[in-house]
């Protein structure tokens, strides 16, 4: 087994990648065979091909995540979930059985996909923008007031709305708040915009969060983390 510990004092902090979903599937030695018997059963459940390749590909990146930071092969990767809640296996938290030492985390929206790999937490989100753009009471449930004053007056108030709203959903998925709690965390001080395309580094209490915007895939996408996260592309994974 890996010694996880040392080899993230020698890799810095998480590794988190956005892709096209095509792209993932696509990738020099992926396909479904890296799922457990149990991934492939959930995959083969859901009604809608384009839904269940996003389910693949988000399970598959977590794997070629998790590997290039500990040194290893996608199929060397055993991924497991579990519900706190119910005690099933079929969703929840995920996590590898075989690296306890490493902590991952993914996201899916419409044909894009998000992981991340690391060895202190981490909680990843990506969402693509609806045409509609958000609806008024959805806003006015997850942010503060102060959260949708900013929104509202913002050029491109969708995409603010998704820079809040990815951020909350990584703060999630790395246990810091929950699903009731999102109205009433305040994250208005962070900066909303990125420039270039470049990542977006701010602090949330001892949290690091990096939001970037694919603009390629049209998608917002944050991490969170309490060491710094690094944003690597499809290519960098073996």
């Amino acid at each position: 087994m890996h010694d996880d510990t040392e080899a993230g004092r020698r890799g810095g902090g998480p590794l988190a990648v956005v892709a096209a979903s095509a792209e993932v599937l696509r990738h020099p030695g992926v396909d479904e065979r890296l799922l457990t018997d149990g991934e492939r059963e959930r995959a083969a459940r859901f009604r809608q091909e384009s839904t269940r390749q996003d389910f693949v590909a988000a399970h598959v990146l977590v794997r070629l995540c998790a590997a290039q930071l500990i040194g290893t092969t996608a199929d060397g990767v055993t991924l497991a979930q579990s519900c706190p809640g119910c005690g099933k296996a079929d969703h929840g938290k995920p996590y590898l059985p075989d690296h306890p030492g490493v902590h991952v985390s993914l996201s899916h929206t419409k044909g894009v996909v998000a992981a991340a790999a690391g060895h202190r937490a981490v909680g990843v989100d990506v969402e693509r923008a609806e045409r509609t753009g958000p609806h008024s009471e959805v806003m006015e449930r997850v942010l503060t007031g102060a959260e949708l004053r900013l929104v509202e007056k913002h050029a491109d108030p969708q995409r603010a709305f998704l820079r809040q709203w990815v951020r909350k959903e990584a703060l999630i998925k790395i246990g810091r708040i929950t699903l009731d709690s999102m109205g009433a965390v305040d994250l208005s001080a962070l900066p909303l915009e990125t420039v270039d395309g470049v990542p977006l580094s701010s602090r949330f209490e001892d949290l690091h969060v990096l939001d970037w915007d694919d603009e390629k895939h049209e998608a917002t996408a944050a991490v969170v983390s309490p060491d710094a996260p690094r944003v690597v592309g499809l290519t960098d994974l073996g």
